[in-house]
Order: structure tokens, then sequence, then C-alpha cells
């Protein structure tokens, strides 16, 4: 079990490390998050949908997602209320008020969990937040309760990089329920900077206040090519690269599955930079509206904050724009809801108004991966016509034309996907992971000015290889040794 002194410790990046460490010593081994609460989702082959985390956590140890990896999914519509996705289907709202539903959760949860545990070696299991939120003590279903029922040996992890590392690890074992605190066997400190023999003092001070080792001390890794959980990192400044080739992604309030944008991102001359403001849009090479929980919300949100003006103003001058999902409704005449599903029953709005389409919001919610090819031949869009794409879609809306003179810009799996302009600037689609098709997204770039310097390298391989430099890197700061000890595992491979 990895638990954190807080959220964005950096627990999912610890998990996906010691998941591909396991794989590569050859342990069977699988990812665990019980309860996970983000907006970045993916899709299982199967079509259910779990935590972007966990699916990334399972390529680490070279597997497909499945759903037992992360049985409970909260996704946040607004400060108080989230989607329910159980077992990978929607299960309904759920507001502040009723946040307390363990008892109808909780089997789900050790169903999962026993049914990974029977399959696999060794299961390394996440928790959420603090385990030390004493107010949540009896509804808990993600930290120390699963810990207590797998007998599981607990790491605690630390972000020294805030500050006050050595504090948060005190104060969190000294709120933990008596028979909770002898499961937690290791500390680790997360995201160092220096030196880290200028830790010793601090690190044997704390060993003797809470007669718990440090396991190592993980340094901070530069430009680490795996996908977010959540979008904290985008606070924090995390992964954008730089470049003179600019791609900016309007970064909604709800913005959702962002990682569709690490391979720009990762593209050698290309900066993707998140907007939050009219003021800060400039000219770049392209704009993205991205995926979002809330899309009537962050729609209103977006006129608030007169980027609906600058979007527009922007398309006028010859710039291009490109809406993924809740990105793509935005871009359309209008959309309504009529059942209240995203927002209150009944309501309709006017999108941007930039491609001759409208959305209604439905409550039966399509989560599938899809293969096809780029059907679009106009604007920047005619020299990728053909090109095979493959991705997934998680969305609740079904998007129609307005007018028969529009071009989709996918087809895919026997079916139309998206719109194109007339003069094919303006385009949208509802494939999550358009971009880590690697010849899409290099001729689509190039399309739009930039200079393409070497091959670069595919999507997938980039993938592994940013798997494999998180693994040498904690493996050499931490005591594996130790950990394969706790777990009762000999060294293999």
């Amino acid at each position: 079990m990895v638990v954190g002194t807080a959220s964005s410790v950096g627990k999912s990046v610890i998990v996906t490390a010691l998941c591909r460490i396991f794989r590569q010593d050859g342990v069977q081994v699988a990812p665990f998050k019980a309860q996970n609460m983000s907006n970045n989702a993916d899709v299982t082959p199967d079509g259910l949908e779990i935590g972007r985390a966990q699916s990334e956590q399972a390529a680490a140890a070279g597997l497909a997602p499945r759903v037992e990896m992360n049985p409970v999914l909260l996704k946040p519509q607004g400060d108080r209320t989230s989607q329910v996705v159980l077992n990978g289907r929607p299960a309904g709202l759920l507001t502040s008020a009723e946040f307390d539903r363990r008892a109808e959760l909780w089997p789900h949860v050790a169903r999962a969990l026993d049914t990974l545990r029977e399959e696999y070696d060794l299961v390394v299991a996440e928790g959420a937040g603090s385990p030390a939120e004493t107010n949540l003590y009896a509804r808990d279903i993600v930290n120390m309760a699963v810990a207590r029922y797998a007998g599981a040996p607990t790491i605690l992890v630390g972000d020294i990089d805030r500050g006050g590392v050595f504090a948060h690890f005190v104060g969190t074992l000294a709120l933990l329920a008596p028979e909770d605190r002898p499961l937690v066997r290791g500390l680790v400190i997360n995201r160092f900077r220096g030196d880290p023999a200028l830790l010793d003092p601090a690190i044997r001070d704390v060993e003797a206040r809470t007669g718990v080792p440090v396991l190592g001390v993980v340094p901070w890794i530069d430009d680490l090519g795996i996908a977010q959980e959540d979008a904290v990192a985008l606070e924090r400044g995390d992964g954008a690269a730089s470049g003179p080739f600019e791609v900016a992604v309007i970064r909604f309030p709800r913005i959702a599955n962002f990682d569709d944008f690490d391979p720009l991102a990762a593209e050698p001359g290309v900066r993707v930079r998140y907007v939050g403001r009219a003021a800060d849009l400039g000219h770049p090479a392209l704009v993205v509206l991205p995926g979002t929980k809330a899309t009537m919300a962050d729609l209103d949100w977006l006129r608030g904050q007169g980027l609906d003006i600058a979007v527009r103003d922007y398309v006028e001058g010859g710039g291009s724009v490109i809406g993924i999902c809740g990105g793509m409704q935005m871009l359309g005449e209008r959309l309504s809801d009529p059942d209240g599903v995203e927002a209150e029953a009944g309501r309709a709005v006017e999108g941007l108004g930039l491609l001759p389409i409208a959305t209604t919001f439905v409550a039966d919610k399509t989560t599938r991966r899809v293969r096809g090819h780029v059907a679009a031949g106009r604007g920047h869009w005619a020299a990728l016509r053909d090109t095979l794409v493959q991705g997934y879609e998680i969305h609740m809306g079904r998007t129609t034309p307005t007018t028969s003179a529009l071009d989709p810009l996918l087809s895919v799996d026997g079916h139309e996907d998206g719109a194109v302009s007339l003069d094919g600037r303006v385009a949208g689609t509802y494939l999550h992971g358009l971009f880590a098709n690697n010849a899409v997204r290099r001729a689509l770039l190039r399309s739009l000015g930039w200079r393409e310097e070497g091959a670069g390298t595919p999507t997938a391989e980039r993938r592994e290889a940013e798997f494999d430099r998180l693994a040498d890197v904690v493996r050499a700061h931490l005591d594996l040794p130790r950990i394969r000890a706790l777990l009762g595992l000999e060294a293999r491979g």
C-alpha cells in the first residue's frame, strides 16, 4: 500500500515506478486504487471507464487496464457534486451532503481487490489524499481501510519540494488510528532537489520520533512523460514543454483528460501552453478546447473570461482551432440539456458558433475504444486524409450536424465523428488520444508550420522509455531489498 501525507505528493508516480520495477524483476504485479477522484479517465478494452492513473500504472506493469484496478471513480462536476462511476459504469451523482456511501461501495472495492490478489503475485495499492483525515475515517474505502483489509505493509510518501515533509510524516502517523500505525512500515521522501546527505540529521530524528524507517529519498525528475492523475499538475506548471511553435490549450476549471496533449509537448520545438485569460491567448499556431466534465459550466466560465471573443477573433484572424469532446461541443451552435444530465433540466445555451453542429446531453454514456481514419479533406486536414487513427471516447452528449454541407473529421468503427469547417481551420472530435497517433500529430503540426526536427520517437516507444527512466531513478534511490523483505518476495531476474 502506498499512501501520502497529502494529495499530489507523488503517490501515483511511486506506484507506477514500483509496477515497472517489479515487472522488470519478474513479479506479476498489478495496480489498484479503490476510489479515485479525477476527471482524467481512460477506457478499458471492454469499454469500461477507470482513472487514467491506474491505466498508466497498468501499462507500466505490462497489462491492459481493467475495471478491477479502479472500481470506484468520482468525476467532479462542480465543487459539491461528482458523477459516480462504479465498476466502469455511471451510477448516479454524489453530493457532499451524501458523501458517505461506504456500505454500498465497500463490497465492490473488496471484490475487485480480492480478484486482483488471486490473479497476481503482487498488488500495489494506492491511497487518496491523506490517510490522516480524521473526518473521513468512518467512510474510508481507499486508504487504511484497504491496508487493514489486505494486511498490507504500507509506505507513506511525502513531498519535500512543498516543504514541511518531516512534520507531515510525524503528524500523519500521530493522527492514524492505533490499529493502523503498525501497518506503516516505511517513509519515502519525494521530489528532493539537492544533496540528500543534507537530510541525514532530519531523517535520523524522524526515525527516532516515529520508529518508522525512511526507505529512500527520490529526487525531482524533470519532464517526466507519464500521464498525470489530475489537473493539480497544471497548477504546479509540470510538463509544459518549451519551444518556438506554440499550442495554446484552454485551461477549463473542470478540464478532463489533458494528457491528450502530452504527445504534442513531447515534440521538439513545440510548446504547449495552458491559458486561463483572454489576454494570455496570444497568437499560437493552434488553439485547443479540451475535454471537460461540465461543458455548460465551463462554457459559462469561458465567456466570463472573455475567451469566447478571443477565440473567435483568433479564428477570424486566420488561426486554427480544434475541440476535443466537450471542447467540440462548445464550438457548435447550441447545447441543450433537456433531462438535466450535467446542468439544470431544460437548459439550452448558444455555443461559439464556429462549427455547424448541435449537442444534446443524454444520460446514456458512451465509453469505447475506436479505430478508423481521417475523413476530412479540407485545409490543414487535406494532408491527413485516410490516415489511420485510434483512441477512445468518453462522453454523455450526442452531436448532430445542423447543415447537410458538413464534412466529418473522422470515420471510426463505421460511423462519422466530429466536424470540420468549410475552410478547414476549425475542427472537432470526440476522440481522446488523437495526438497520440504519430502520423496524425506530425502531419498536422507540419501543415501548421512546424519545422520538423528529426524523425521523432513514436508515442508508445517514448512512453515505455519514460516508464524505464522512472524505474531507474526510483530503483537507485529506494531500499528495494527492504521493501521486498516487507512483501516476502525474493529478488528475481
